[in-house]
Protein backbone atom coordinates (compact mmCIF):
# COMPACT_ATOMS: atom_id res chain seq x y z
CA UNK A 1 0.00 0.00 0.00
CA UNK A 2 1.30 3.46 -0.88
CA UNK A 3 1.88 5.75 2.12
CA UNK A 4 -1.10 8.03 2.73
CA UNK A 5 -3.14 6.09 0.18
CA UNK A 6 -6.27 4.00 0.51
CA UNK A 7 -5.49 1.95 -2.59
CA UNK A 8 -3.60 -1.32 -2.68
CA UNK A 9 -0.68 -1.08 -5.11
CA UNK A 10 1.45 -4.12 -5.77
CA UNK A 11 5.23 -4.02 -6.15
CA UNK A 12 4.66 -4.04 -9.93
CA UNK A 13 2.72 -0.78 -9.48
CA UNK A 14 -0.65 -1.74 -10.94
CA UNK A 15 -4.14 -1.05 -9.74
CA UNK A 16 -6.63 -3.76 -8.87
CA UNK A 17 -10.17 -3.85 -10.17
CA UNK A 18 -11.33 -3.00 -6.65
CA UNK A 19 -9.11 0.11 -6.68
CA UNK A 20 -10.69 1.28 -9.92
CA UNK A 21 -14.17 0.53 -8.57
CA UNK A 22 -13.41 2.75 -5.56
CA UNK A 23 -11.98 5.49 -7.79
CA UNK A 24 -15.07 5.37 -10.02
CA UNK A 25 -17.31 5.56 -6.95
CA UNK A 26 -15.43 8.60 -5.64
CA UNK A 27 -15.64 10.21 -9.10
CA UNK A 28 -19.36 9.36 -9.25
CA UNK A 29 -18.87 7.36 -12.46
CA UNK A 30 -21.15 4.47 -13.27
CA UNK A 31 -18.94 2.08 -15.21
CA UNK A 32 -20.15 -1.08 -16.88
CA UNK A 33 -18.15 -4.25 -16.17
CA UNK A 34 -16.53 -3.87 -19.61
CA UNK A 35 -15.61 -0.23 -18.93
CA UNK A 36 -14.26 -1.23 -15.54
CA UNK A 37 -11.99 -3.81 -17.17
CA UNK A 38 -10.73 -1.28 -19.73
CA UNK A 39 -10.19 1.43 -17.12
CA UNK A 40 -8.33 -0.99 -14.84
CA UNK A 41 -5.94 -1.86 -17.68
CA UNK A 42 -5.47 1.75 -18.77
CA UNK A 43 -4.97 3.18 -15.28
CA UNK A 44 -2.54 0.36 -14.44
CA UNK A 45 -0.50 1.26 -17.54
CA UNK A 46 -0.40 4.91 -16.43
CA UNK A 47 0.73 3.95 -12.93
CA UNK A 48 3.40 1.65 -14.38
CA UNK A 49 4.66 4.47 -16.60
CA UNK A 50 4.91 6.78 -13.58
CA UNK A 51 6.80 4.01 -11.78
CA UNK A 52 9.25 3.94 -14.71
CA UNK A 53 9.73 7.69 -14.39
CA UNK A 54 10.61 7.29 -10.71
CA UNK A 55 13.69 5.30 -11.79
CA UNK A 56 15.21 8.38 -13.42
CA UNK A 57 18.03 10.22 -11.66
CA UNK A 58 16.62 13.68 -10.97
CA UNK A 59 19.27 14.71 -8.44
CA UNK A 60 20.53 17.62 -10.57
CA UNK A 61 17.16 18.63 -12.03
CA UNK A 62 15.83 21.91 -10.70
CA UNK A 63 12.18 21.68 -9.55
CA UNK A 64 9.67 23.64 -11.60
CA UNK A 65 6.00 24.44 -11.54
CA UNK A 66 5.46 24.29 -15.33
CA UNK A 67 7.07 22.39 -18.18
CA UNK A 68 7.38 25.57 -20.24
CA UNK A 69 8.69 28.93 -19.12
CA UNK A 70 5.78 31.13 -18.12
CA UNK A 71 5.64 34.89 -18.40
CA UNK A 72 2.89 37.48 -18.19
CA UNK A 73 1.28 37.76 -21.63
CA UNK A 74 -1.43 40.18 -20.59
CA UNK A 75 -1.26 43.86 -21.41
CA UNK A 76 -1.17 46.33 -18.57
CA UNK A 77 -4.63 47.42 -17.44
CA UNK A 78 -5.41 50.91 -18.70
CA UNK A 79 -8.57 52.91 -18.22
CA UNK A 80 -10.18 53.80 -21.54
CA UNK A 81 -13.60 54.80 -22.85
CA UNK A 82 -16.20 52.07 -23.20
CA UNK A 83 -19.75 51.83 -24.49
CA UNK A 84 -22.13 54.28 -22.95
CA UNK A 85 -24.98 52.73 -20.98
CA UNK A 86 -27.68 53.21 -23.65
CA UNK A 87 -25.49 51.60 -26.33
CA UNK A 88 -24.72 48.62 -24.07
CA UNK A 89 -28.40 48.11 -23.16
CA UNK A 90 -30.02 48.80 -26.54
CA UNK A 91 -30.51 45.10 -27.47
CA UNK A 92 -31.54 43.89 -24.02
CA UNK A 93 -34.96 42.23 -24.04
CA UNK A 94 -35.75 43.74 -20.62
CA UNK A 95 -34.00 46.69 -19.06
CA UNK A 96 -34.51 49.72 -16.90
CA UNK A 97 -32.60 53.01 -16.96
CA UNK A 98 -29.46 51.46 -15.53
CA UNK A 99 -29.21 47.71 -16.13
CA UNK A 100 -30.47 44.46 -17.64
CA UNK A 101 -33.59 43.04 -16.01
CA UNK A 102 -33.62 39.30 -15.38
CA UNK A 103 -36.00 37.02 -13.49
CA UNK A 104 -35.27 36.68 -9.79
CA UNK A 105 -33.42 33.50 -8.95
CA UNK A 106 -33.39 33.68 -5.16
CA UNK A 107 -36.56 35.65 -4.66
CA UNK A 108 -37.17 39.37 -4.38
Amino acid sequence: MVAGSHFQVSSAMSLSRQDVEKISLLARLQLTPEELTIMTEQLSQIVQYIDQLSELDTEDVEPMAHAAEIFNVFAEDKSRPSLDRDEALKNAPKRDDECYRVPAVLGE
